[in-house]
């Protein structure tokens, strides 16, 4: 089995992918972790290479041939988390991850303060991580619309969608793993 996570920034997919992959015994793997490398490689900081994204298709295609490269080596038994997993590993079990804006600002504010986002910057208040986070939002299904013709937050592409907005994680693990043992 192969599970794609995708989701709207600050609604856990990283989390939750992590965690679900260890409780399935499963190996997990990140498109942010392969964006994280590629701005390392790059010598610039995340937020740059994502900016850079915007108009250079070049990046998303590398991030695109590693998740391709990785169902080669892997074939089965992982967990990903990546905006557009679903659109390149059709036949994995797709879940869709949505989060309200106020409550993946203050996630991802909280990320920043405790240092759990490497690369991304300093927070300077809760107001300008929401206005970063829609900023990023609307970038990214702008992107994924130009270079895919897709909008990765469209529910039909999707098995199984939780809404992680005031519910805690063992929640949303709950849902996904209640929902995996049905199909598998």
């Amino acid at each position: 089995m192969i599970i794609t996570i995708s989701g709207t920034p600050g609604s856990g997919k990283s989390t939750i992918a992590k965690v679900l992959a260890s409780r399935l015994e499963m190996k997990h793997f990140s498109a942010g972790d392969f964006m994280r490398k590629m701005a390392e490689e790059r010598g610039v900081s995340l937020k740059e290479l994502t900016d850079e994204s915007v108009d250079n298709y070049e990046i998303d295609r590398e991030i695109d041939e590693r998740t391709k490269k990785l169902l080669e080596k892997e074939k089965d038994n992982f967990v990903i988390d990546a905006r557009v997993a679903f659109y390149f590993i059709p036949d994995s079990v797709k879940i869709f991850l949505k989060v309200n804006a106020e409550t993946a600002a203050g996630r991802i504010y909280n990320d920043l303060v405790n240092k759990k986002r490497i690369g991304e910057g300093e927070p300077k208040s809760k107001e300008e991580v929401l206005k970063s986070f829609m900023d990023r939002f609307e970038k990214e299904k702008i992107r994924y619309r130009k270079y895919y013709s897709i909008n990765y937050t469209n529910i039909v592409n999707f098995d199984l969608i939780v809404d992680t907005s005031g519910i805690s994680i063992e929640e949303v693990l709950g849902r996904i793993i209640e929902f995996v043992e049905k199909i598998a």
